[in-house]
Protein backbone atom coordinates (compact mmCIF):
# COMPACT_ATOMS: atom_id res chain seq x y z
CA UNK A 1 0.00 0.00 0.00
CA UNK A 2 1.21 3.40 -1.05
CA UNK A 3 1.41 5.94 1.84
CA UNK A 4 1.33 9.62 1.34
CA UNK A 5 3.38 10.44 4.14
CA UNK A 6 4.86 8.55 7.75
CA UNK A 7 5.54 9.52 11.02
CA UNK A 8 8.00 8.13 13.05
CA UNK A 9 6.70 8.42 16.91
CA UNK A 10 3.43 8.40 18.34
CA UNK A 11 3.20 10.66 20.78
CA UNK A 12 0.86 13.65 20.51
CA UNK A 13 3.57 15.63 18.44
CA UNK A 14 3.42 12.67 15.96
CA UNK A 15 -0.76 11.96 15.69
CA UNK A 16 -1.03 16.09 15.98
CA UNK A 17 1.88 16.31 12.65
CA UNK A 18 -0.27 12.55 11.08
CA UNK A 19 -3.92 14.27 11.59
CA UNK A 20 -2.52 17.99 9.67
CA UNK A 21 -1.89 16.48 6.98
CA UNK A 22 -4.35 13.47 6.90
CA UNK A 23 -7.06 16.54 6.96
CA UNK A 24 -5.33 17.55 3.93
CA UNK A 25 -6.24 14.24 2.71
CA UNK A 26 -2.73 12.88 2.45
CA UNK A 27 -3.17 9.05 3.79
CA UNK A 28 -0.41 9.00 6.73
CA UNK A 29 0.94 5.73 8.32
CA UNK A 30 2.59 6.44 11.93
CA UNK A 31 4.57 4.22 13.72
CA UNK A 32 4.80 3.81 17.36
CA UNK A 33 7.67 1.41 18.74
CA UNK A 34 5.90 1.07 22.07
CA UNK A 35 2.83 -0.89 22.90
CA UNK A 36 0.46 2.23 22.50
CA UNK A 37 0.12 5.78 21.39
CA UNK A 38 0.46 8.85 23.02
CA UNK A 39 3.73 8.78 24.75
CA UNK A 40 3.98 11.08 27.87
CA UNK A 41 0.36 11.83 27.58
CA UNK A 42 -1.23 7.89 27.83
CA UNK A 43 -4.04 7.00 30.38
CA UNK A 44 -3.86 3.98 32.78
CA UNK A 45 -6.29 2.61 35.52
CA UNK A 46 -5.65 2.78 38.93
CA UNK A 47 -7.92 1.44 41.86
CA UNK A 48 -10.41 1.31 38.70
CA UNK A 49 -10.37 4.98 37.71
CA UNK A 50 -9.33 6.06 34.71
CA UNK A 51 -6.29 8.70 35.17
CA UNK A 52 -3.34 10.51 33.39
CA UNK A 53 -0.28 8.31 33.21
CA UNK A 54 1.86 11.60 32.55
CA UNK A 55 0.71 14.87 31.04
CA UNK A 56 -2.48 16.16 33.14
CA UNK A 57 -3.06 19.64 31.79
CA UNK A 58 -2.04 22.18 29.20
CA UNK A 59 -0.63 25.81 29.29
CA UNK A 60 -3.80 28.38 28.00
CA UNK A 61 -1.13 29.97 25.97
CA UNK A 62 -2.10 30.46 22.21
CA UNK A 63 -5.58 28.78 22.75
CA UNK A 64 -3.92 26.23 20.61
CA UNK A 65 -4.58 22.79 22.93
CA UNK A 66 -8.01 23.86 23.78
CA UNK A 67 -9.36 24.63 19.62
CA UNK A 68 -7.46 20.76 19.23
CA UNK A 69 -9.59 19.84 21.76
CA UNK A 70 -13.24 21.61 20.35
CA UNK A 71 -12.32 20.13 16.89
CA UNK A 72 -12.43 16.74 18.49
CA UNK A 73 -15.58 16.84 20.81
CA UNK A 74 -13.36 17.24 23.80
CA UNK A 75 -14.37 19.33 26.64
CA UNK A 76 -12.35 21.72 28.17
CA UNK A 77 -12.44 22.29 31.99
CA UNK A 78 -10.32 24.71 34.52
CA UNK A 79 -8.62 23.57 37.42
CA UNK A 80 -10.63 24.15 41.10
CA UNK A 81 -9.57 27.67 42.14
CA UNK A 82 -7.49 26.56 45.71
CA UNK A 83 -4.16 27.71 44.55
CA UNK A 84 -0.98 25.68 45.21
CA UNK A 85 1.84 25.81 48.03
CA UNK A 86 5.52 25.53 47.82
CA UNK A 87 7.03 23.05 50.77
CA UNK A 88 10.75 24.98 51.54
CA UNK A 89 13.30 23.99 54.74
CA UNK A 90 11.79 27.04 56.57
CA UNK A 91 8.11 25.64 56.20
CA UNK A 92 4.98 25.70 53.86
CA UNK A 93 3.29 28.71 52.46
CA UNK A 94 1.13 29.37 48.81
CA UNK A 95 2.77 30.16 45.81
CA UNK A 96 1.04 33.39 44.09
CA UNK A 97 -1.93 33.13 42.36
CA UNK A 98 -0.52 35.67 39.58
CA UNK A 99 2.60 34.89 38.62
CA UNK A 100 4.65 33.37 35.86
CA UNK A 101 7.11 30.30 36.42
CA UNK A 102 6.74 31.62 40.14
CA UNK A 103 7.93 34.83 39.10
CA UNK A 104 5.39 37.61 41.08
CA UNK A 105 3.32 40.41 39.17
CA UNK A 106 3.01 41.87 42.57
CA UNK A 107 5.57 40.98 44.29
CA UNK A 108 4.48 42.12 47.87
CA UNK A 109 1.84 39.68 47.70
CA UNK A 110 3.88 36.92 47.98
CA UNK A 111 5.73 37.88 51.44
CA UNK A 112 4.37 34.74 53.10
CA UNK A 113 6.68 32.66 51.62
CA UNK A 114 9.25 35.05 50.91
CA UNK A 115 8.99 36.98 53.76
CA UNK A 116 9.21 40.60 54.06
CA UNK A 117 13.00 41.08 53.36
CA UNK A 118 12.65 39.12 50.23
CA UNK A 119 8.88 41.07 49.37
CA UNK A 120 10.97 44.33 49.66
CA UNK A 121 14.02 42.99 47.76
CA UNK A 122 11.55 42.10 45.25
CA UNK A 123 9.59 45.00 45.14
CA UNK A 124 12.96 46.82 43.95
CA UNK A 125 12.18 45.02 40.59
CA UNK A 126 9.89 48.04 39.94
CA UNK A 127 12.70 50.63 40.20
CA UNK A 128 15.66 49.01 39.20
CA UNK A 129 17.23 50.89 36.37
CA UNK A 130 16.49 48.75 32.56
CA UNK A 131 19.35 45.92 32.00
CA UNK A 132 20.42 43.80 29.68
CA UNK A 133 18.50 40.28 30.08
CA UNK A 134 21.13 37.72 30.88
CA UNK A 135 21.58 33.89 29.58
CA UNK A 136 19.36 32.34 31.58
CA UNK A 137 16.55 32.49 33.87
CA UNK A 138 17.85 31.80 37.08
CA UNK A 139 20.14 34.86 36.44
CA UNK A 140 17.32 37.44 35.19
CA UNK A 141 14.88 36.77 38.25
CA UNK A 142 18.38 36.91 40.84
CA UNK A 143 18.85 39.85 39.37
CA UNK A 144 15.80 42.21 39.39
CA UNK A 145 14.55 39.96 42.31
CA UNK A 146 16.80 38.63 43.99
CA UNK A 147 17.72 35.22 46.02
CA UNK A 148 14.34 34.76 47.93
CA UNK A 149 12.05 34.98 45.00
CA UNK A 150 14.41 32.32 42.60
CA UNK A 151 14.94 30.17 45.66
CA UNK A 152 11.84 29.73 47.07
CA UNK A 153 9.10 30.28 44.34
CA UNK A 154 10.83 29.91 41.02
CA UNK A 155 13.05 27.14 41.51
CA UNK A 156 10.56 24.73 42.95
CA UNK A 157 8.25 25.21 39.97
CA UNK A 158 10.62 25.46 37.06
CA UNK A 159 12.21 21.72 39.23
CA UNK A 160 8.50 20.36 38.82
CA UNK A 161 7.93 21.91 35.14
CA UNK A 162 11.22 21.10 33.60
CA UNK A 163 12.82 19.06 36.25
CA UNK A 164 15.88 21.34 35.82
CA UNK A 165 17.71 24.58 37.69
CA UNK A 166 16.35 27.72 36.14
CA UNK A 167 20.35 28.28 36.19
CA UNK A 168 20.37 25.83 33.34
CA UNK A 169 17.78 27.11 30.91
CA UNK A 170 17.13 30.07 28.59
CA UNK A 171 14.47 32.63 29.23
CA UNK A 172 13.16 32.30 25.65
CA UNK A 173 12.77 28.48 26.03
CA UNK A 174 10.69 27.89 28.70
CA UNK A 175 8.67 31.72 28.83
CA UNK A 176 8.57 32.63 25.60
CA UNK A 177 7.38 36.45 25.28
CA UNK A 178 9.11 37.47 28.76
CA UNK A 179 12.45 38.86 26.88
CA UNK A 180 9.99 40.62 24.72
CA UNK A 181 7.52 41.75 27.68
CA UNK A 182 10.10 42.89 29.73
CA UNK A 183 11.93 44.99 27.20
CA UNK A 184 14.70 45.41 29.59
CA UNK A 185 12.46 47.09 32.40
CA UNK A 186 10.49 45.74 35.05
CA UNK A 187 10.03 41.54 35.67
CA UNK A 188 7.14 41.93 37.52
CA UNK A 189 5.54 44.50 35.24
CA UNK A 190 6.36 42.19 32.07
CA UNK A 191 4.57 39.09 33.97
CA UNK A 192 1.38 40.95 34.70
CA UNK A 193 1.29 42.12 30.94
CA UNK A 194 1.74 37.95 29.96
CA UNK A 195 -0.87 37.13 32.28
CA UNK A 196 -3.29 40.11 30.95
CA UNK A 197 -2.66 38.85 27.62
CA UNK A 198 -4.27 34.95 28.30
CA UNK A 199 -8.00 34.10 28.91
CA UNK A 200 -9.89 34.64 31.78
CA UNK A 201 -9.36 32.28 34.75
CA UNK A 202 -6.44 29.69 34.98
CA UNK A 203 -3.14 29.59 33.26
CA UNK A 204 -3.56 26.07 32.76
CA UNK A 205 -6.84 23.53 31.86
CA UNK A 206 -7.16 19.97 31.57
CA UNK A 207 -10.02 17.89 29.59
CA UNK A 208 -13.28 16.45 31.43
CA UNK A 209 -12.25 12.71 31.86
CA UNK A 210 -8.24 13.45 31.76
CA UNK A 211 -5.61 14.39 29.08
CA UNK A 212 -5.04 11.29 27.62
CA UNK A 213 -8.49 10.94 26.19
CA UNK A 214 -6.72 13.49 23.85
CA UNK A 215 -5.07 10.64 22.45
CA UNK A 216 -7.37 7.98 22.01
CA UNK A 217 -9.71 10.92 20.07
CA UNK A 218 -6.67 11.59 17.68
CA UNK A 219 -5.84 8.01 16.69
CA UNK A 220 -9.71 7.63 16.02
CA UNK A 221 -9.95 10.44 14.25
CA UNK A 222 -6.78 9.70 12.08
CA UNK A 223 -8.15 5.51 11.41
CA UNK A 224 -11.83 7.42 10.66
CA UNK A 225 -10.43 9.51 7.96
CA UNK A 226 -7.96 6.31 6.45
CA UNK A 227 -4.81 6.64 7.84
CA UNK A 228 -3.10 4.30 10.23
CA UNK A 229 -1.58 4.09 13.38
CA UNK A 230 0.67 1.08 13.78
CA UNK A 231 2.34 0.20 17.55
CA UNK A 232 5.29 -1.91 18.20
CA UNK A 233 7.31 -1.22 15.39
CA UNK A 234 10.47 0.15 16.24
CA UNK A 235 12.44 2.36 13.84
CA UNK A 236 16.20 2.00 13.44
CA UNK A 237 16.92 3.60 10.50
CA UNK A 238 15.40 6.21 7.00
CA UNK A 239 16.58 5.31 3.56
CA UNK A 240 16.00 7.71 0.76
CA UNK A 241 14.39 5.50 -1.77
CA UNK A 242 13.45 7.17 -5.27
CA UNK A 243 11.69 10.19 -4.85
CA UNK A 244 10.41 9.54 -1.03
CA UNK A 245 11.70 7.45 1.82
CA UNK A 246 11.61 4.13 3.02
CA UNK A 247 11.14 3.37 6.53
CA UNK A 248 10.44 -0.15 8.47
CA UNK A 249 9.56 -2.09 4.65
CA UNK A 250 7.01 1.06 3.84
CA UNK A 251 7.84 4.46 1.43
CA UNK A 252 6.24 7.67 1.61
CA UNK A 253 7.58 10.90 -0.56
CA UNK A 254 6.78 12.66 2.86
CA UNK A 255 8.75 11.76 6.23
CA UNK A 256 7.93 13.45 9.28
CA UNK A 257 10.30 12.59 12.14
CA UNK A 258 8.91 13.22 16.23
CA UNK A 259 11.59 11.20 17.65
CA UNK A 260 14.34 13.07 19.55
CA UNK A 261 16.29 10.21 17.59
CA UNK A 262 15.80 12.15 14.79
CA UNK A 263 19.68 14.00 13.91
CA UNK A 264 20.57 9.96 14.33
CA UNK A 265 18.25 8.07 12.01
CA UNK A 266 18.79 10.76 9.55
CA UNK A 267 22.76 10.40 10.14
CA UNK A 268 23.00 14.12 11.04
CA UNK A 269 26.21 15.71 12.20
CA UNK A 270 24.39 17.98 14.72
CA UNK A 271 25.45 17.01 17.90
CA UNK A 272 23.09 14.99 20.10
CA UNK A 273 19.87 16.77 21.56
CA UNK A 274 19.34 16.86 25.57
CA UNK A 275 17.96 13.05 26.45
CA UNK A 276 15.31 14.78 29.19
CA UNK A 277 14.93 14.01 32.24
CA UNK A 278 14.22 11.18 34.01
CA UNK A 279 11.30 11.36 35.86
CA UNK A 280 9.51 9.06 38.32
CA UNK A 281 5.52 9.33 39.01
CA UNK A 282 3.82 7.87 41.48
CA UNK A 283 0.24 7.79 41.69
CA UNK A 284 -1.65 6.97 45.25
CA UNK A 285 -5.53 6.24 45.18
CA UNK A 286 -6.46 6.60 49.07
CA UNK A 287 -9.28 6.76 51.69
CA UNK A 288 -8.65 9.24 53.61
CA UNK A 289 -11.53 11.52 54.42
CA UNK A 290 -9.08 14.06 55.96
CA UNK A 291 -8.12 15.40 52.32
CA UNK A 292 -11.83 16.69 51.83
CA UNK A 293 -11.02 19.80 52.67
CA UNK A 294 -7.58 20.03 50.47
CA UNK A 295 -5.40 21.53 53.02
CA UNK A 296 -2.45 22.11 50.21
CA UNK A 297 -4.87 23.19 47.71
CA UNK A 298 -4.20 21.48 44.50
CA UNK A 299 -0.90 19.75 45.19
CA UNK A 300 3.03 21.74 46.50
CA UNK A 301 6.00 21.96 45.06
CA UNK A 302 9.11 21.20 46.74
CA UNK A 303 12.18 23.29 47.16
CA UNK A 304 15.39 21.27 46.44
CA UNK A 305 17.01 22.66 49.82
CA UNK A 306 14.10 20.99 51.49
CA UNK A 307 16.12 17.43 52.74
CA UNK A 308 13.09 16.37 54.62
CA UNK A 309 11.33 15.35 51.26
CA UNK A 310 12.51 12.93 48.35
CA UNK A 311 9.44 13.99 46.11
CA UNK A 312 10.23 17.44 44.28
CA UNK A 313 6.62 17.97 43.46
CA UNK A 314 3.07 16.63 44.65
CA UNK A 315 -0.56 17.01 43.09
CA UNK A 316 -3.72 16.57 44.64
CA UNK A 317 -5.49 15.08 41.53
CA UNK A 318 -8.84 14.83 43.02
CA UNK A 319 -8.93 18.47 44.44
CA UNK A 320 -7.65 20.17 41.52
CA UNK A 321 -9.84 18.40 39.10
CA UNK A 322 -13.76 18.43 39.56
CA UNK A 323 -14.46 15.24 37.21
CA UNK A 324 -11.54 13.16 38.94
CA UNK A 325 -13.01 13.82 42.60
CA UNK A 326 -16.68 12.96 40.99
CA UNK A 327 -15.16 10.10 39.56
CA UNK A 328 -13.97 9.09 42.65
CA UNK A 329 -16.54 9.70 45.28
CA UNK A 330 -16.65 11.26 48.79
CA UNK A 331 -13.66 10.10 50.97
CA UNK A 332 -10.97 8.85 47.91
CA UNK A 333 -8.48 10.70 46.93
CA UNK A 334 -6.03 10.21 44.37
CA UNK A 335 -2.55 11.75 45.16
CA UNK A 336 0.25 11.95 43.01
CA UNK A 337 4.01 12.37 43.65
CA UNK A 338 6.87 13.00 41.39
CA UNK A 339 10.18 11.98 41.88
CA UNK A 340 13.94 12.81 40.03
CA UNK A 341 15.81 16.19 38.67
CA UNK A 342 18.24 17.00 36.50
CA UNK A 343 21.02 15.12 36.20
CA UNK A 344 20.88 11.99 37.79
CA UNK A 345 18.98 8.64 37.42
CA UNK A 346 15.95 8.40 39.75
CA UNK A 347 14.89 5.04 41.35
CA UNK A 348 11.54 4.75 42.12
CA UNK A 349 11.09 5.02 46.10
CA UNK A 350 9.64 2.15 48.38
CA UNK A 351 5.71 2.83 49.17
CA UNK A 352 6.69 3.73 52.63
CA UNK A 353 8.85 7.22 51.66
CA UNK A 354 5.81 7.46 48.95
CA UNK A 355 3.49 7.69 52.02
CA UNK A 356 5.63 9.72 54.80
CA UNK A 357 6.05 12.05 51.46
CA UNK A 358 2.70 12.69 51.04
CA UNK A 359 1.93 13.29 54.96
CA UNK A 360 4.47 15.66 55.40
CA UNK A 361 3.48 17.36 52.07
CA UNK A 362 -0.03 17.53 52.96
CA UNK A 363 0.25 18.06 56.31
CA UNK A 364 -2.02 14.97 57.26
CA UNK A 365 -1.03 11.24 58.24
CA UNK A 366 -1.38 8.71 55.39
CA UNK A 367 -0.29 4.74 55.69
CA UNK A 368 -1.13 1.59 54.01
CA UNK A 369 -4.11 0.70 55.28
CA UNK A 370 -5.44 3.52 53.53
CA UNK A 371 -4.28 2.97 50.58
CA UNK A 372 -6.85 1.25 47.55
CA UNK A 373 -4.30 1.14 44.79
CA UNK A 374 -1.21 2.78 43.09
CA UNK A 375 1.16 2.82 40.31
CA UNK A 376 4.55 3.94 39.25
CA UNK A 377 5.58 4.83 35.88
CA UNK A 378 9.15 6.02 34.62
CA UNK A 379 9.28 8.33 31.96
CA UNK A 380 12.84 9.16 30.10
CA UNK A 381 13.35 11.86 27.15
CA UNK A 382 9.90 13.28 28.42
CA UNK A 383 11.13 16.18 29.77
CA UNK A 384 14.58 18.11 27.64
CA UNK A 385 16.19 20.59 29.73
CA UNK A 386 16.13 24.03 26.82
CA UNK A 387 19.48 24.81 28.12
CA UNK A 388 21.45 26.77 25.38
CA UNK A 389 23.35 24.04 24.31
CA UNK A 390 20.26 22.57 23.15
CA UNK A 391 18.81 25.35 21.45
CA UNK A 392 21.85 24.57 19.48
CA UNK A 393 21.47 21.32 18.97
CA UNK A 394 17.60 21.71 17.57
CA UNK A 395 18.43 24.77 15.36
CA UNK A 396 21.50 22.70 13.39
CA UNK A 397 19.17 20.48 13.61
CA UNK A 398 16.11 22.58 12.13
CA UNK A 399 18.57 23.92 9.29
CA UNK A 400 20.25 20.57 7.90
CA UNK A 401 16.29 18.70 7.64
CA UNK A 402 15.70 22.10 6.03
CA UNK A 403 18.04 20.71 3.02
CA UNK A 404 16.31 17.30 3.21
CA UNK A 405 13.34 17.14 0.17
CA UNK A 406 9.74 16.36 1.80
CA UNK A 407 11.29 15.64 5.98
CA UNK A 408 10.26 17.65 8.79
CA UNK A 409 11.16 17.20 12.58
CA UNK A 410 8.77 17.85 15.92
CA UNK A 411 8.10 16.73 19.57
CA UNK A 412 9.19 18.31 22.95
CA UNK A 413 12.96 18.00 21.70
CA UNK A 414 12.37 20.46 19.47
CA UNK A 415 9.67 22.91 20.31
CA UNK A 416 9.68 23.20 24.47
CA UNK A 417 8.16 21.08 26.82
CA UNK A 418 4.32 21.06 26.88
CA UNK A 419 0.83 20.68 24.85
CA UNK A 420 0.76 24.97 23.88
CA UNK A 421 4.67 24.48 22.56
CA UNK A 422 4.16 20.74 20.91
CA UNK A 423 0.84 21.26 18.94
CA UNK A 424 1.34 24.48 17.03
CA UNK A 425 4.86 22.97 16.10
CA UNK A 426 3.34 19.68 15.21
CA UNK A 427 1.26 21.22 12.84
CA UNK A 428 3.66 23.13 11.38
CA UNK A 429 6.43 20.38 10.40
CA UNK A 430 3.28 18.78 8.84
CA UNK A 431 2.10 21.91 6.71
CA UNK A 432 5.95 22.47 5.59
CA UNK A 433 6.49 18.83 4.03
CA UNK A 434 2.54 19.56 2.42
Amino acid sequence: MRWDAIVVGGGVAGLVAARTLTVDGLRTLVLEERDEPGGAVRGHTVAGLRLDAGAESFATRGGVVAALADELGLPVVGPEPLGSWVHLASGDGPLPRTGLLGIPAHPWSARRTIGVVGALRASLDLVLPRSADPATLGALVRRRMGARVLDRLVRPIVGGVHAADPDDLSVDAVAPGLSAARNRGSLARAVRSMRASVPAGSAVQGLDGGIHTLVDALVADLRARGSSVRTGVGVTSVEASGDGWSVAGETAPRLVLATPRAPALLGLATGTPDPGADVVLVTLVLAAPALDHAPRGTGVLVSPEATDVVAKALTHATAKWGWLARAAGPGTHVVRLSYGRAGSRTDAPDLGQVLRDASRLLGVPLDADQLRGHAVVRWTQALPRPSEAHRAVVAAVRSAVAELPGVAVCGAWVAGNGLASVVPDASAAARSVR
